[in-house]
């Protein structure tokens, strides 16, 4: 099988259920983005602080594609059967994200991204996942999302922060922590 079609050099694509759209169309930036997205938890997945986490990593990399088959589905036409986002999904973020903060000092700032390669790349992925949740947000104003998409971005991004906090924390990197200038 080829990997180039040469039907969307005309800058439209197809989504599931055949309706040609532009590439510039919203729907197609949600689900580029969650893409984008998803490369990056690959990265994070990949550094070797997160060496007992990938089995997690690899989880929501997997409900990722399942948001992106979901935005890459028209509403309307699509009779294909998609997976699907459940609460679990959401939950088991949460269930995460208490279990890393048991470790981790209490929160009196702001953090600045950064202190270590592997952190930074965590935050990289934390800023992407609140833009798909934005997208997907403006998308659904004008179409059907699912709710439980933007509720997962959210989610993810919280966890990534505290990913990030954990990571900082068992590298012993002093986490880097936003000074106001008065």
């Amino acid at each position: 099988m080829k990997i180039y079609t040469k039907t969307g050099d005309k800058g439209l694509t197809s989504l599931i259920g055949g309706t040609r759209v532009p590439k510039s169309s919203l729907r197609i930036e949600c689900y580029g983005t969650v893409d984008e997205l998803n490369s990056h938890i690959g990265l994070v997945r990949d550094q070797e602080v997160n060496a007992s986490r990938r089995p997690l990593l690899k989880e929501i990399q997997d409900r990722l594609f399942t948001i992106g088959s979901a935005l890459a589905a028209d509403p309307e036409k699509s009779k294909m059967k998609l997976p699907d986002l459940l609460e679990a999904d959401i939950t088991l973020l949460e269930e995460e994200m208490d279990r890393l903060n048991l470790d981790l000092p209490e929160l009196r700032a702001f953090i600045l991204p950064g202190g270590h390669p592997a952190v930074s790349h965590t935050h990289v992925a934390r800023c992407v996942c609140r833009r798909a949740e934005r997208l997907v947000i403006h998308l659904a104003e004008t179409s059907f999302v699912a709710d439980l998409v933007a509720v997962y971005l959210n989610r993810l991004s919280d966890f990534l922060f505290v990913l990030s906090r954990a990571m900082a924390h068992e590298l012993g990197i002093e986490e880097v922590t936003w000074q106001a200038r008065m």
